[in-house]
Order: structure tokens, then sequence, then C-alpha cells
């Protein structure tokens, strides 16, 4: 992996952190919007101070997010531990709870990716025609092993780290959320080990 983008991998006691509806909230609007204090989080995500930095300190305990420094006394800033997530399902091999933690991120993250995509196809009319041409969802079909899969996989990262900040201070750069989901397609015929 490059430099581009700061990477964090989940571990079972990260997954189980992020497992909840208001952590990963937060952790995606530190990431989306930037740093900020527990107040301002509540305000924007619509829930009390109390509850927001309460759970900003589980998610820092782990690594997820962290204490900018900026702060004043009680007023602290945080920040986003890091800009991507990264997940190997083996990792929890063997650990129900860790998995089962996992199961739910994942299926949140799909509920937020269908919600956002479907925003861009709103306003995408709006938008110039060269945007519009560079940015929605391709479909393609691959006939892979899984040691190839996990290859391919490895690309797509390096790619999207080399680009993760190339247009940084152009005025005509603007932030794009990159998705890259491989899942198996004859799912009645799951190779034996």
């Amino acid at each position: 992996m490059t430099d581009s983008a700061s990477w964090i991998r989940l571990d079972a006691t990260s997954v189980r952190a992020l497992a909840h509806p208001l952590r990963a909230r937060l952790l995606a609007t530190l990431r989306l919007k930037g740093p900020a204090t527990a107040t301002a989080l509540a305000r924007e995500l619509e829930t009390n101070s109390g509850a927001t930095s309460y759970h900003l300190r589980r998610l820092a305990e782990v690594g997820l997010v962290v204490d900018t420094g900026d702060g004043d006394g009680k007023s602290r800033v945080w920040a986003a531990g890091a800009e991507v997530t990264e997940v190997v399902p083996s990792d929890f091999d063997g650990d129900e709870d860790a998995a089962t933690a996992m199961g739910w991120l994942e299926r949140d993250w799909l509920r937020h990716f269908t919600e956002k995509f479907g925003r861009w196809l709103d306003v995408r009319p709006t938008w110039p025609g060269r945007w519009r041409d560079a940015a929605g969802m391709n479909d393609a079909m691959v006939v892979v092993t899984a040691e190839q899969l996990s290859e391919l996989s490895a690309e797509i990262r390096e790619v999207v780290a080399r680009y993760a900040r190339v247009g940084q201070g152009n005025p005509q750069a603007h932030r794009v959320a990159a998705y890259a989901v491989f899942y198996p397609v004859d799912l009645d015929k799951a190779p034996r080990r």
C-alpha cells in the first residue's frame, strides 16, 4: 500500500467497537466533514453531546478516532484515525461475536452506500457532462481463483490509494467515494475448503 491514504485494518476489538449505529455514523461524519467536537457532532447527528462524547472515547480506545489536541479544556477536537477501513473477514474466524459485528457493519455500509449513491443519481443531471461521464457504476463479471481475486483487490486498493490526495489544492477537484465490491455470483456452488 502506498502512503497516499491512511488505512486501518479492523481487528476483533475494533470491529466490535465500530458495530454500533452512532459510532459508525460518528466515524463516517469525521471522515466526510473533518475534525469536530462532540458538541458539533451531536448537532450534526441530532443526538446529545454526552452520548457523542462517550462513543467517541470508545472509538478512540481502538484507534478509529483520535483527539487532535486542538481543543480547549472540555472541548476536545476529534478526527478520524484513518481515511480507509480495511476488513479481512477471516480475521474473525472462530470469534462469533466479532463475525456478527462485522456482518452488522457491512450491512450498515451497504445501506449507507445505497442512500448516498441514490442521492448522486438524483442530482447527477445538474453536474457537468464530464463529471456525469466519469462518475457512476460499472458492472463486470470475471472468472478468477481466490488468489487471483486477492491480487485484483490489492491492485485496485493501490490505485485508489495513489489517487487519494492527488487533486488536493486543485479548485476543480472534488472528493469522490470509491467502493470496490467483489462477491461470488454462483452462491449455491460454495467451494470446499
